[in-house]
């Protein structure tokens, strides 16, 4: 059973996979598996994903009913002992991110996290993901710090794969509540405290604001009761107009 199973899912990104797919591929730790889940593109990804041959370790190419759904296959196919959503157009930080978060793990471990850069399309440095944001990344993530948002990028966060169930097809915000739903049932949880992720701005829910805060209220209703959620989101709002205009 290999140690990490790195999933990217991808449509249409041809131009945007070469990297990523390099950033794995050259990970001095070679206790790895990499799949890509491919919604059909029509771009040449399917050509470009077999010139790599063997190093990529499961390839499927096929339609599906959007973003979950493929990261979903990919959680079927994946054997590893911990998980890593990477994205087209993500790339693993450095050559010893899976090296150095190895090394912290115990048999107690079971989901590891750490800091992501923010990265524009020409590779060049946004800020930190918890300098951007109102938010900063916890030292001790528990699913209580999700209460307010995503403190955490999903690309730097890897759970046990026996964790970590099937994402909802019908949210927006579903990592949200894949991220609560895997810090309930942890462990262990380790701050590898360094940057693991460069992550491209940008995506899907991004591109689809409004359905994606809607999509979050209706999840942190569920895991921390109307009355919680309403006065988080309150303070949510606060803060976000605080931090817009006075920057902190």
């Amino acid at each position: 059973m290999p140690f990490f199973s790195i999933i990217t899912v991808t449509y249409n990104a041809a131009e945007l996979l070469p990297g990523t797919i390099e950033s794995v591929l050259e990970q001095t730790c070679d206790d790895y598996e990499y799949l890509i889940i491919d919604g059909a593109s029509t771009d040449g990804t399917a050509e470009l994903v077999r010139s790599y041959g063997d190093r990529v370790h499961h390839f499927q190419s096929e339609p599906d009913r959007g973003l979950y759904d493929a990261m979903n296959k990919g959680l079927r196919a994946a054997r590893g002992r911990f998980v890593q959503f990477l994205n087209a157009g993500d790339h693993l930080h450095d050559r010893q991110v899976l090296a150095r978060i190895q090394a912290l793990v115990t048999d107690a471990t079971d989901v590891l996290y750490g800091e992501t850069l923010v990265v524009r399309a020409d590779r060049s440095p946004v800020g930190l993901f918890s300098e951007i944001r109102p938010q900063n990344l916890p030292a001790r993530l528990t699913w209580r710090d999700m209460r307010h948002g995503m403190v955490v990028c999903h690309q730097a966060f890897l759970p046990a794969r026996t964790l970590a169930p099937e994402y909802a097809l019908d949210n927006l915000a579903a990592d949200i509540d894949w991220i609560i739903t895997i810090l309930k049932r942890a462990r262990q949880v380790v701050n590898a405290e360094t940057i693991l992720v460069d992550f491209l701005e940008g995506g899907v829910s991004k591109q689809r604001h409004r359905e994606s805060l809607w999509g979050r209220y209706a999840i942190l209703k569920k895991h921390f009761g109307w009355l919680p959620n309403l006065l988080a989101h309150a303070w949510i709002t606060v803060r976000a107009a605080r931090f817009r205009f006075l920057g902190k």
